[in-house]
């Protein structure tokens, strides 16, 4: 039999048993992950990751600092807008090229012969690298609430309580990053666990607070103070009202991010080019209410701003912790439902920890098989669990070197929750502008398509990215005089994108030339 009747017949029969192995095995690659997920578990790793009670949580500062109620509850909507139309070009490619490489793949695939190997290139790394660094913001800022609970635990900070060192924080940081690195070594029935876990917790979690928080608070603001006060006593010399509505979006953009991980996950997904787009899509939406709904509920225990952010109330600053805190502590003259409230959200930021590190490790093995990173053949290895071992250690690994930054500044490891925001919605939006431009009249879809209305939504996402990158690269303070006052946000994506082209230029384009199929015919 000849060898082109063989892989015929080989084609055939994996198309009768698996479809998905088959479509796989025409965008060029060998199953080599156990197929195991359902529609929900993808979308319940998505959800996870995205983990509105984390990104809320961890940034909420920075929203009552920046425009306060008005740039969290309008911003929110507004973001939710934009971004929703990026999700949508996201999952109308993903259902075209199902695979765990995603969005380097895709920009690949839809850039052009010409411009292909580097497109794939800078998306790769802009994504991984944005990956990495919401790893070490994710588990960094799990350590910095613990420290906060215990703090409120033994007496709040005018009452002796323990205030943790910068060091301290960073060992529980490394804690968190070790047992993310233990939990994702396990085979992919465990991290389906986890991950539907996950979106269960944060679901409930937000059902529960919300009901919580209006009902325990005896001071809450009126309709009028949540959706339309505009806090302008920031305390970083910033007065103009747009520029401080502008800024204040950081945290709605980060809060939600990290859908891509339905696109990562489809090599272990039944019916990939179908479940990642609805796992994309569901999981953005899902965020976007329960997101918008915790963040009144929080807002309705807000009255004094100023108060909230003092470095000098009992939870040091944290403004959430301190709102619930009181609120408990006024209703019920002890504090302890409030501490109780902060460890549910402390649990849902541990759950989308592990998230994160399964969604960095599917797309680092990815670009490793293509053989993009350096000591590629390492990392793109599999354990007899079919878990990619190596690259979930690199992950951890990396995000803990970056939560190193936090001992010299925390205003420049603050930026990593920027560079993770700004890095990672690049690589979103690379591969939508190339479909949009260079491939839109090549682009085939998949099952799940934009029809006559897909050029329309991509370019509306790409110019909103285009914007958010502009304005999270602003002075967040004036005069910017020191360490504590600059922005690193637009150092650090700007050396991504200056060592990513660099290393191109110098060696990469001598020998990468994009994504490296791994069977014997190729892609399709």
């Amino acid at each position: 039999m000849s060898r082109s009747v063989q892989l015929a017949t080989t084609a055939g029969d994996q198309a009768a048993a698996d479809p998905d192995s088959l479509r796989l095995h025409q965008l060029g690659y060998k199953q080599e992950l156990k197929r195991g997920l359902s529609t929900l578990s993808n979308f319940a790793f998505s959800f996870a990751n995205i983990s509105v009670l984390t990104g809320v949580t961890a940034t909420y500062n920075t929203g009552l600092r920046y425009g306060g109620p008005v740039s969290m509850s309008l911003g929110w909507l507004l973001v939710a807008l934009f971004n929703g139309c990026v999700a949508l070009s996201m999952a109308e490619i993903c259902s075209a090229y199902p695979t765990s490489g995603g969005l380097y793949y895709w920009s690949a695939k839809l850039a052009g012969k010409e411009w292909a190997s580097l497109a794939s290139w800078v998306t790769g790394w802009f994504n991984i690298v944005g990956q990495w660094a919401a790893i070490a913001s994710v588990d960094f800022s799990l350590a910095q609430l613990l420290q906060v609970i215990i703090l409120l635990s033994t007496g709040g900070a005018s009452g002796g309580g323990y205030m943790a060192s910068k060091y301290v924080v960073l060992v529980i940081c490394a804690v968190m990053l070790i047992l993310h690195g233990i939990i994702n070594s396990l085979p992919i029935q465990w991290l389906s666990f986890f991950g539907q876990i996950g979106a269960i917790w944060n679901a409930a979690g937000v059902f529960v607070l919300v009901i919580l928080i209006p009902s325990v608070a005896k001071d809450r603001p009126s309709v009028e103070f949540v959706f339309t006060h505009l806090n302008t006593d920031n305390g970083m010399g910033i007065h103009d009202k747009a520029y401080i509505f502008a800024v204040g979006l950081l945290m709605s953009q980060f809060s939600v991010l990290g859908y891509d991980t339905s696109a990562h996950m489809v090599e272990e997904t039944k019916n990939a080019d179908r479940s990642g787009p609805v796992g994309i899509i569901t999981s953005v939406v899902c965020a976007t209410v329960f997101g918008w709904i915790y963040l009144l509920a929080l807002t309705s225990a807000v009255t004094d701003i100023p108060y909230l952010l003092s470095p000098d109330n009992d939870a040091g600053g944290y403004a959430i912790a301190q709102a619930l805190y009181t609120a408990f502590h006024r209703r019920y003259g002890s504090g302890a439902g409030g501490i109780a409230c902060l460890g549910a959200v402390a649990v849902a930021v541990f759950l989308c920890g592990i998230a994160c590190v399964t969604s960095n490790s599917r797309m680092a093995y990815a670009f490793s098989r293509d053989g993009a990173m350096p000591l590629s053949r390492v990392w793109y290895r599999v354990n007899r669990h079919e878990v990619p071992l190596n690259v979930v250690w690199l992950g951890v690994a990396v995000a803990f070197v970056m939560a190193l930054t936090s001992l010299g500044s925390q205003v420049a490891f603050q930026a990593m929750g920027s560079i993770a925001t700004v890095g990672m919605y690049i690589a979103y939006a690379l591969p939508v502008f190339f479909r949009v431009t260079t491939a839109r009249r090549s682009f085939v879809p998949g099952p799940f398509h934009l029809g006559k209305y897909g050029v329309a939504v991509g370019w509306v996402g790409v110019v909103w990215v285009a914007t958010v990158t502009v304005l999270f690269s602003l002075p967040v303070a004036y005069p910017v005089a020191n360490k504590e006052t600059f922005n690193y946000t637009p150092v650090a994506v700007g050396g991504v994108l200056l060592l990513s082209v660099g290393a191109w230029v110098l060696r990469a384009r001598f020998w990468f030339k994009g994504p490296i199929t791994n069977t014997s015919d190729g892609p399709v």
